[in-house]
């Protein structure tokens, strides 16, 4: 039978009013929340979704705020940030369970990368190669986070979530999140419905898969790199193009890739071609279809790294990501967006689309 959640209302001490957002965003625009609180417990966090219910407020959760574009007038409702930590290697369900398949449960708000490098100091292959990605496990599945070939669908066994148009506990296989690149039924058909509470991971022991990166290969040693050696060269590369958080680098303030890698049927594809100046990048996907390197695009379209219009403009070190320097709103983030988006739309008939989740905005 599922869980009943408790509805007994946390003391309104726990929440507070009109708390500023941009501090917690790696954006660092966006406005105030009507209420905030933090919930560092699966109990504290349905005690607070309980107190926005009896209140009858839109309730945002906000995990480590990388992958988040916040409306300058703020969130209306109660924005609680999780803080719930907790990893831990599931035990073998019997005794003749693949020795080489491991189980590890993370609670959502743990901190993605300090889960990849223990991950690796264990020596658990499947998720080395997303080392350096911001943020939290929790919204991993709502991405569906990916880089250098590896997605965090390819080793989520399960998602514990809360069901919060039934108000139950639920657990759902890998198959029911209805992952497809950067996105699944948590970051879109079902974005309001459901908060994760946990992700269980399935990882392995082993010697781990050469990346198909040909930029991390030319890091590697010829034969045989450890799990340790990819994280490095991942961090490494990750570095060199402002995609690693680090408070010190002026491209810090962006959400990394802003633009995902427009996927084309052989028709577009073809139409692409012709408008093209030379191939782009393309990566061949298994449905037939064809990955083209949003980046290239950009750049061909005559916006170069750096490129910068008022308070906002591109990375120094990668275009992909829209980077809000001294004096931005999210109102001059998202215009400027729009324009790198009209732009490649304008020279190769191709729309990109965002990989943020927008709050209060119309993209």
């Amino acid at each position: 039978m599922p869980t009943r959640v408790p509805t007994r209302v946390p003391p309104l001490a726990a929440v507070k009013e009109h708390v500023p957002l941009a501090p917690m965003l790696t954006l660092e625009t966006g406005g105030d929340a009507r209420f905030f609180t933090e919930a560092a417990s699966e109990t504290e966090l349905l005690e607070a979704l309980g107190w926005a219910r009896a209140a009858a407020l839109p309730v945002l959760i906000l995990g480590g705020g990388s992958n988040l574009v916040l409306s300058d007038a703020g969130f209306p409702g109660l924005v609680v940030r999780l803080a719930t930590r907790g990893i831990e290697v599931v035990p073998p369900a019997a005794p003749s369970a693949d020795a080489a398949e491991v189980f590890v449960d993370v609670a959502a708000g743990e901190v993605w990368d300090n889960f990849v490098a223990l991950a690796v100091e264990l020596g658990l292959c499947g998720i080395e190669c997303l080392s350096g990605i911001p943020g939290c496990a929790g919204a991993t599945p709502l991405q569906n986070v990916g880089a250098y070939g590896q997605e965090v669908a390819q080793v989520i066994s399960s998602v514990c979530v809360l069901d919060r148009s039934e108000q139950r506990l639920l657990t759902l296989g890998c198959a029911e999140c209805h992952f497809a690149y950067r996105s699944s039924r948590f970051k879109h058909e079902d974005r309001e419905r459901f908060v994760v509470l946990s992700v269980r991971f399935r990882l392995r022991r082993g010697a781990p898969t050469l990346p198909r990166s040909p930029e991390l290969l030319k890091r590697l040693p010829d034969d045989a790199p450890s799990l340790q050696q990819i994280r490095d060269a991942v961090l490494f590369t990750r570095r060199q193009k402002s995609m690693v958080w680090d408070k010190a680098d002026p491209n810090h303030r962006s959400c990394g890739s802003f633009f995902m890698n427009p996927i084309l049927t052989a028709l577009e594809l073809a139409a692409l071609l012709e408008r093209a100046p030379a191939p782009p990048p393309c990566y061949p996907e298994p449905d037939g279809r064809t990955k083209v390197a949003a980046a290239w695009l950009i750049e061909q379209a005559g916006l170069q790294r750096g490129t910068r219009d008022g308070n906002v403009g591109l990375s120094t070190e990668h275009t992909l990501a829209v980077v809000a320097h001294a004096g931005a709103t999210t109102e001059d983030v998202v215009r400027f967006a729009r324009k790198v988006r009209d732009a490649v739309l304008l020279r190769f008939g191709v729309t990109l689309h965002p990989e943020p989740v927008f709050v209060g905005i119309d993209w």
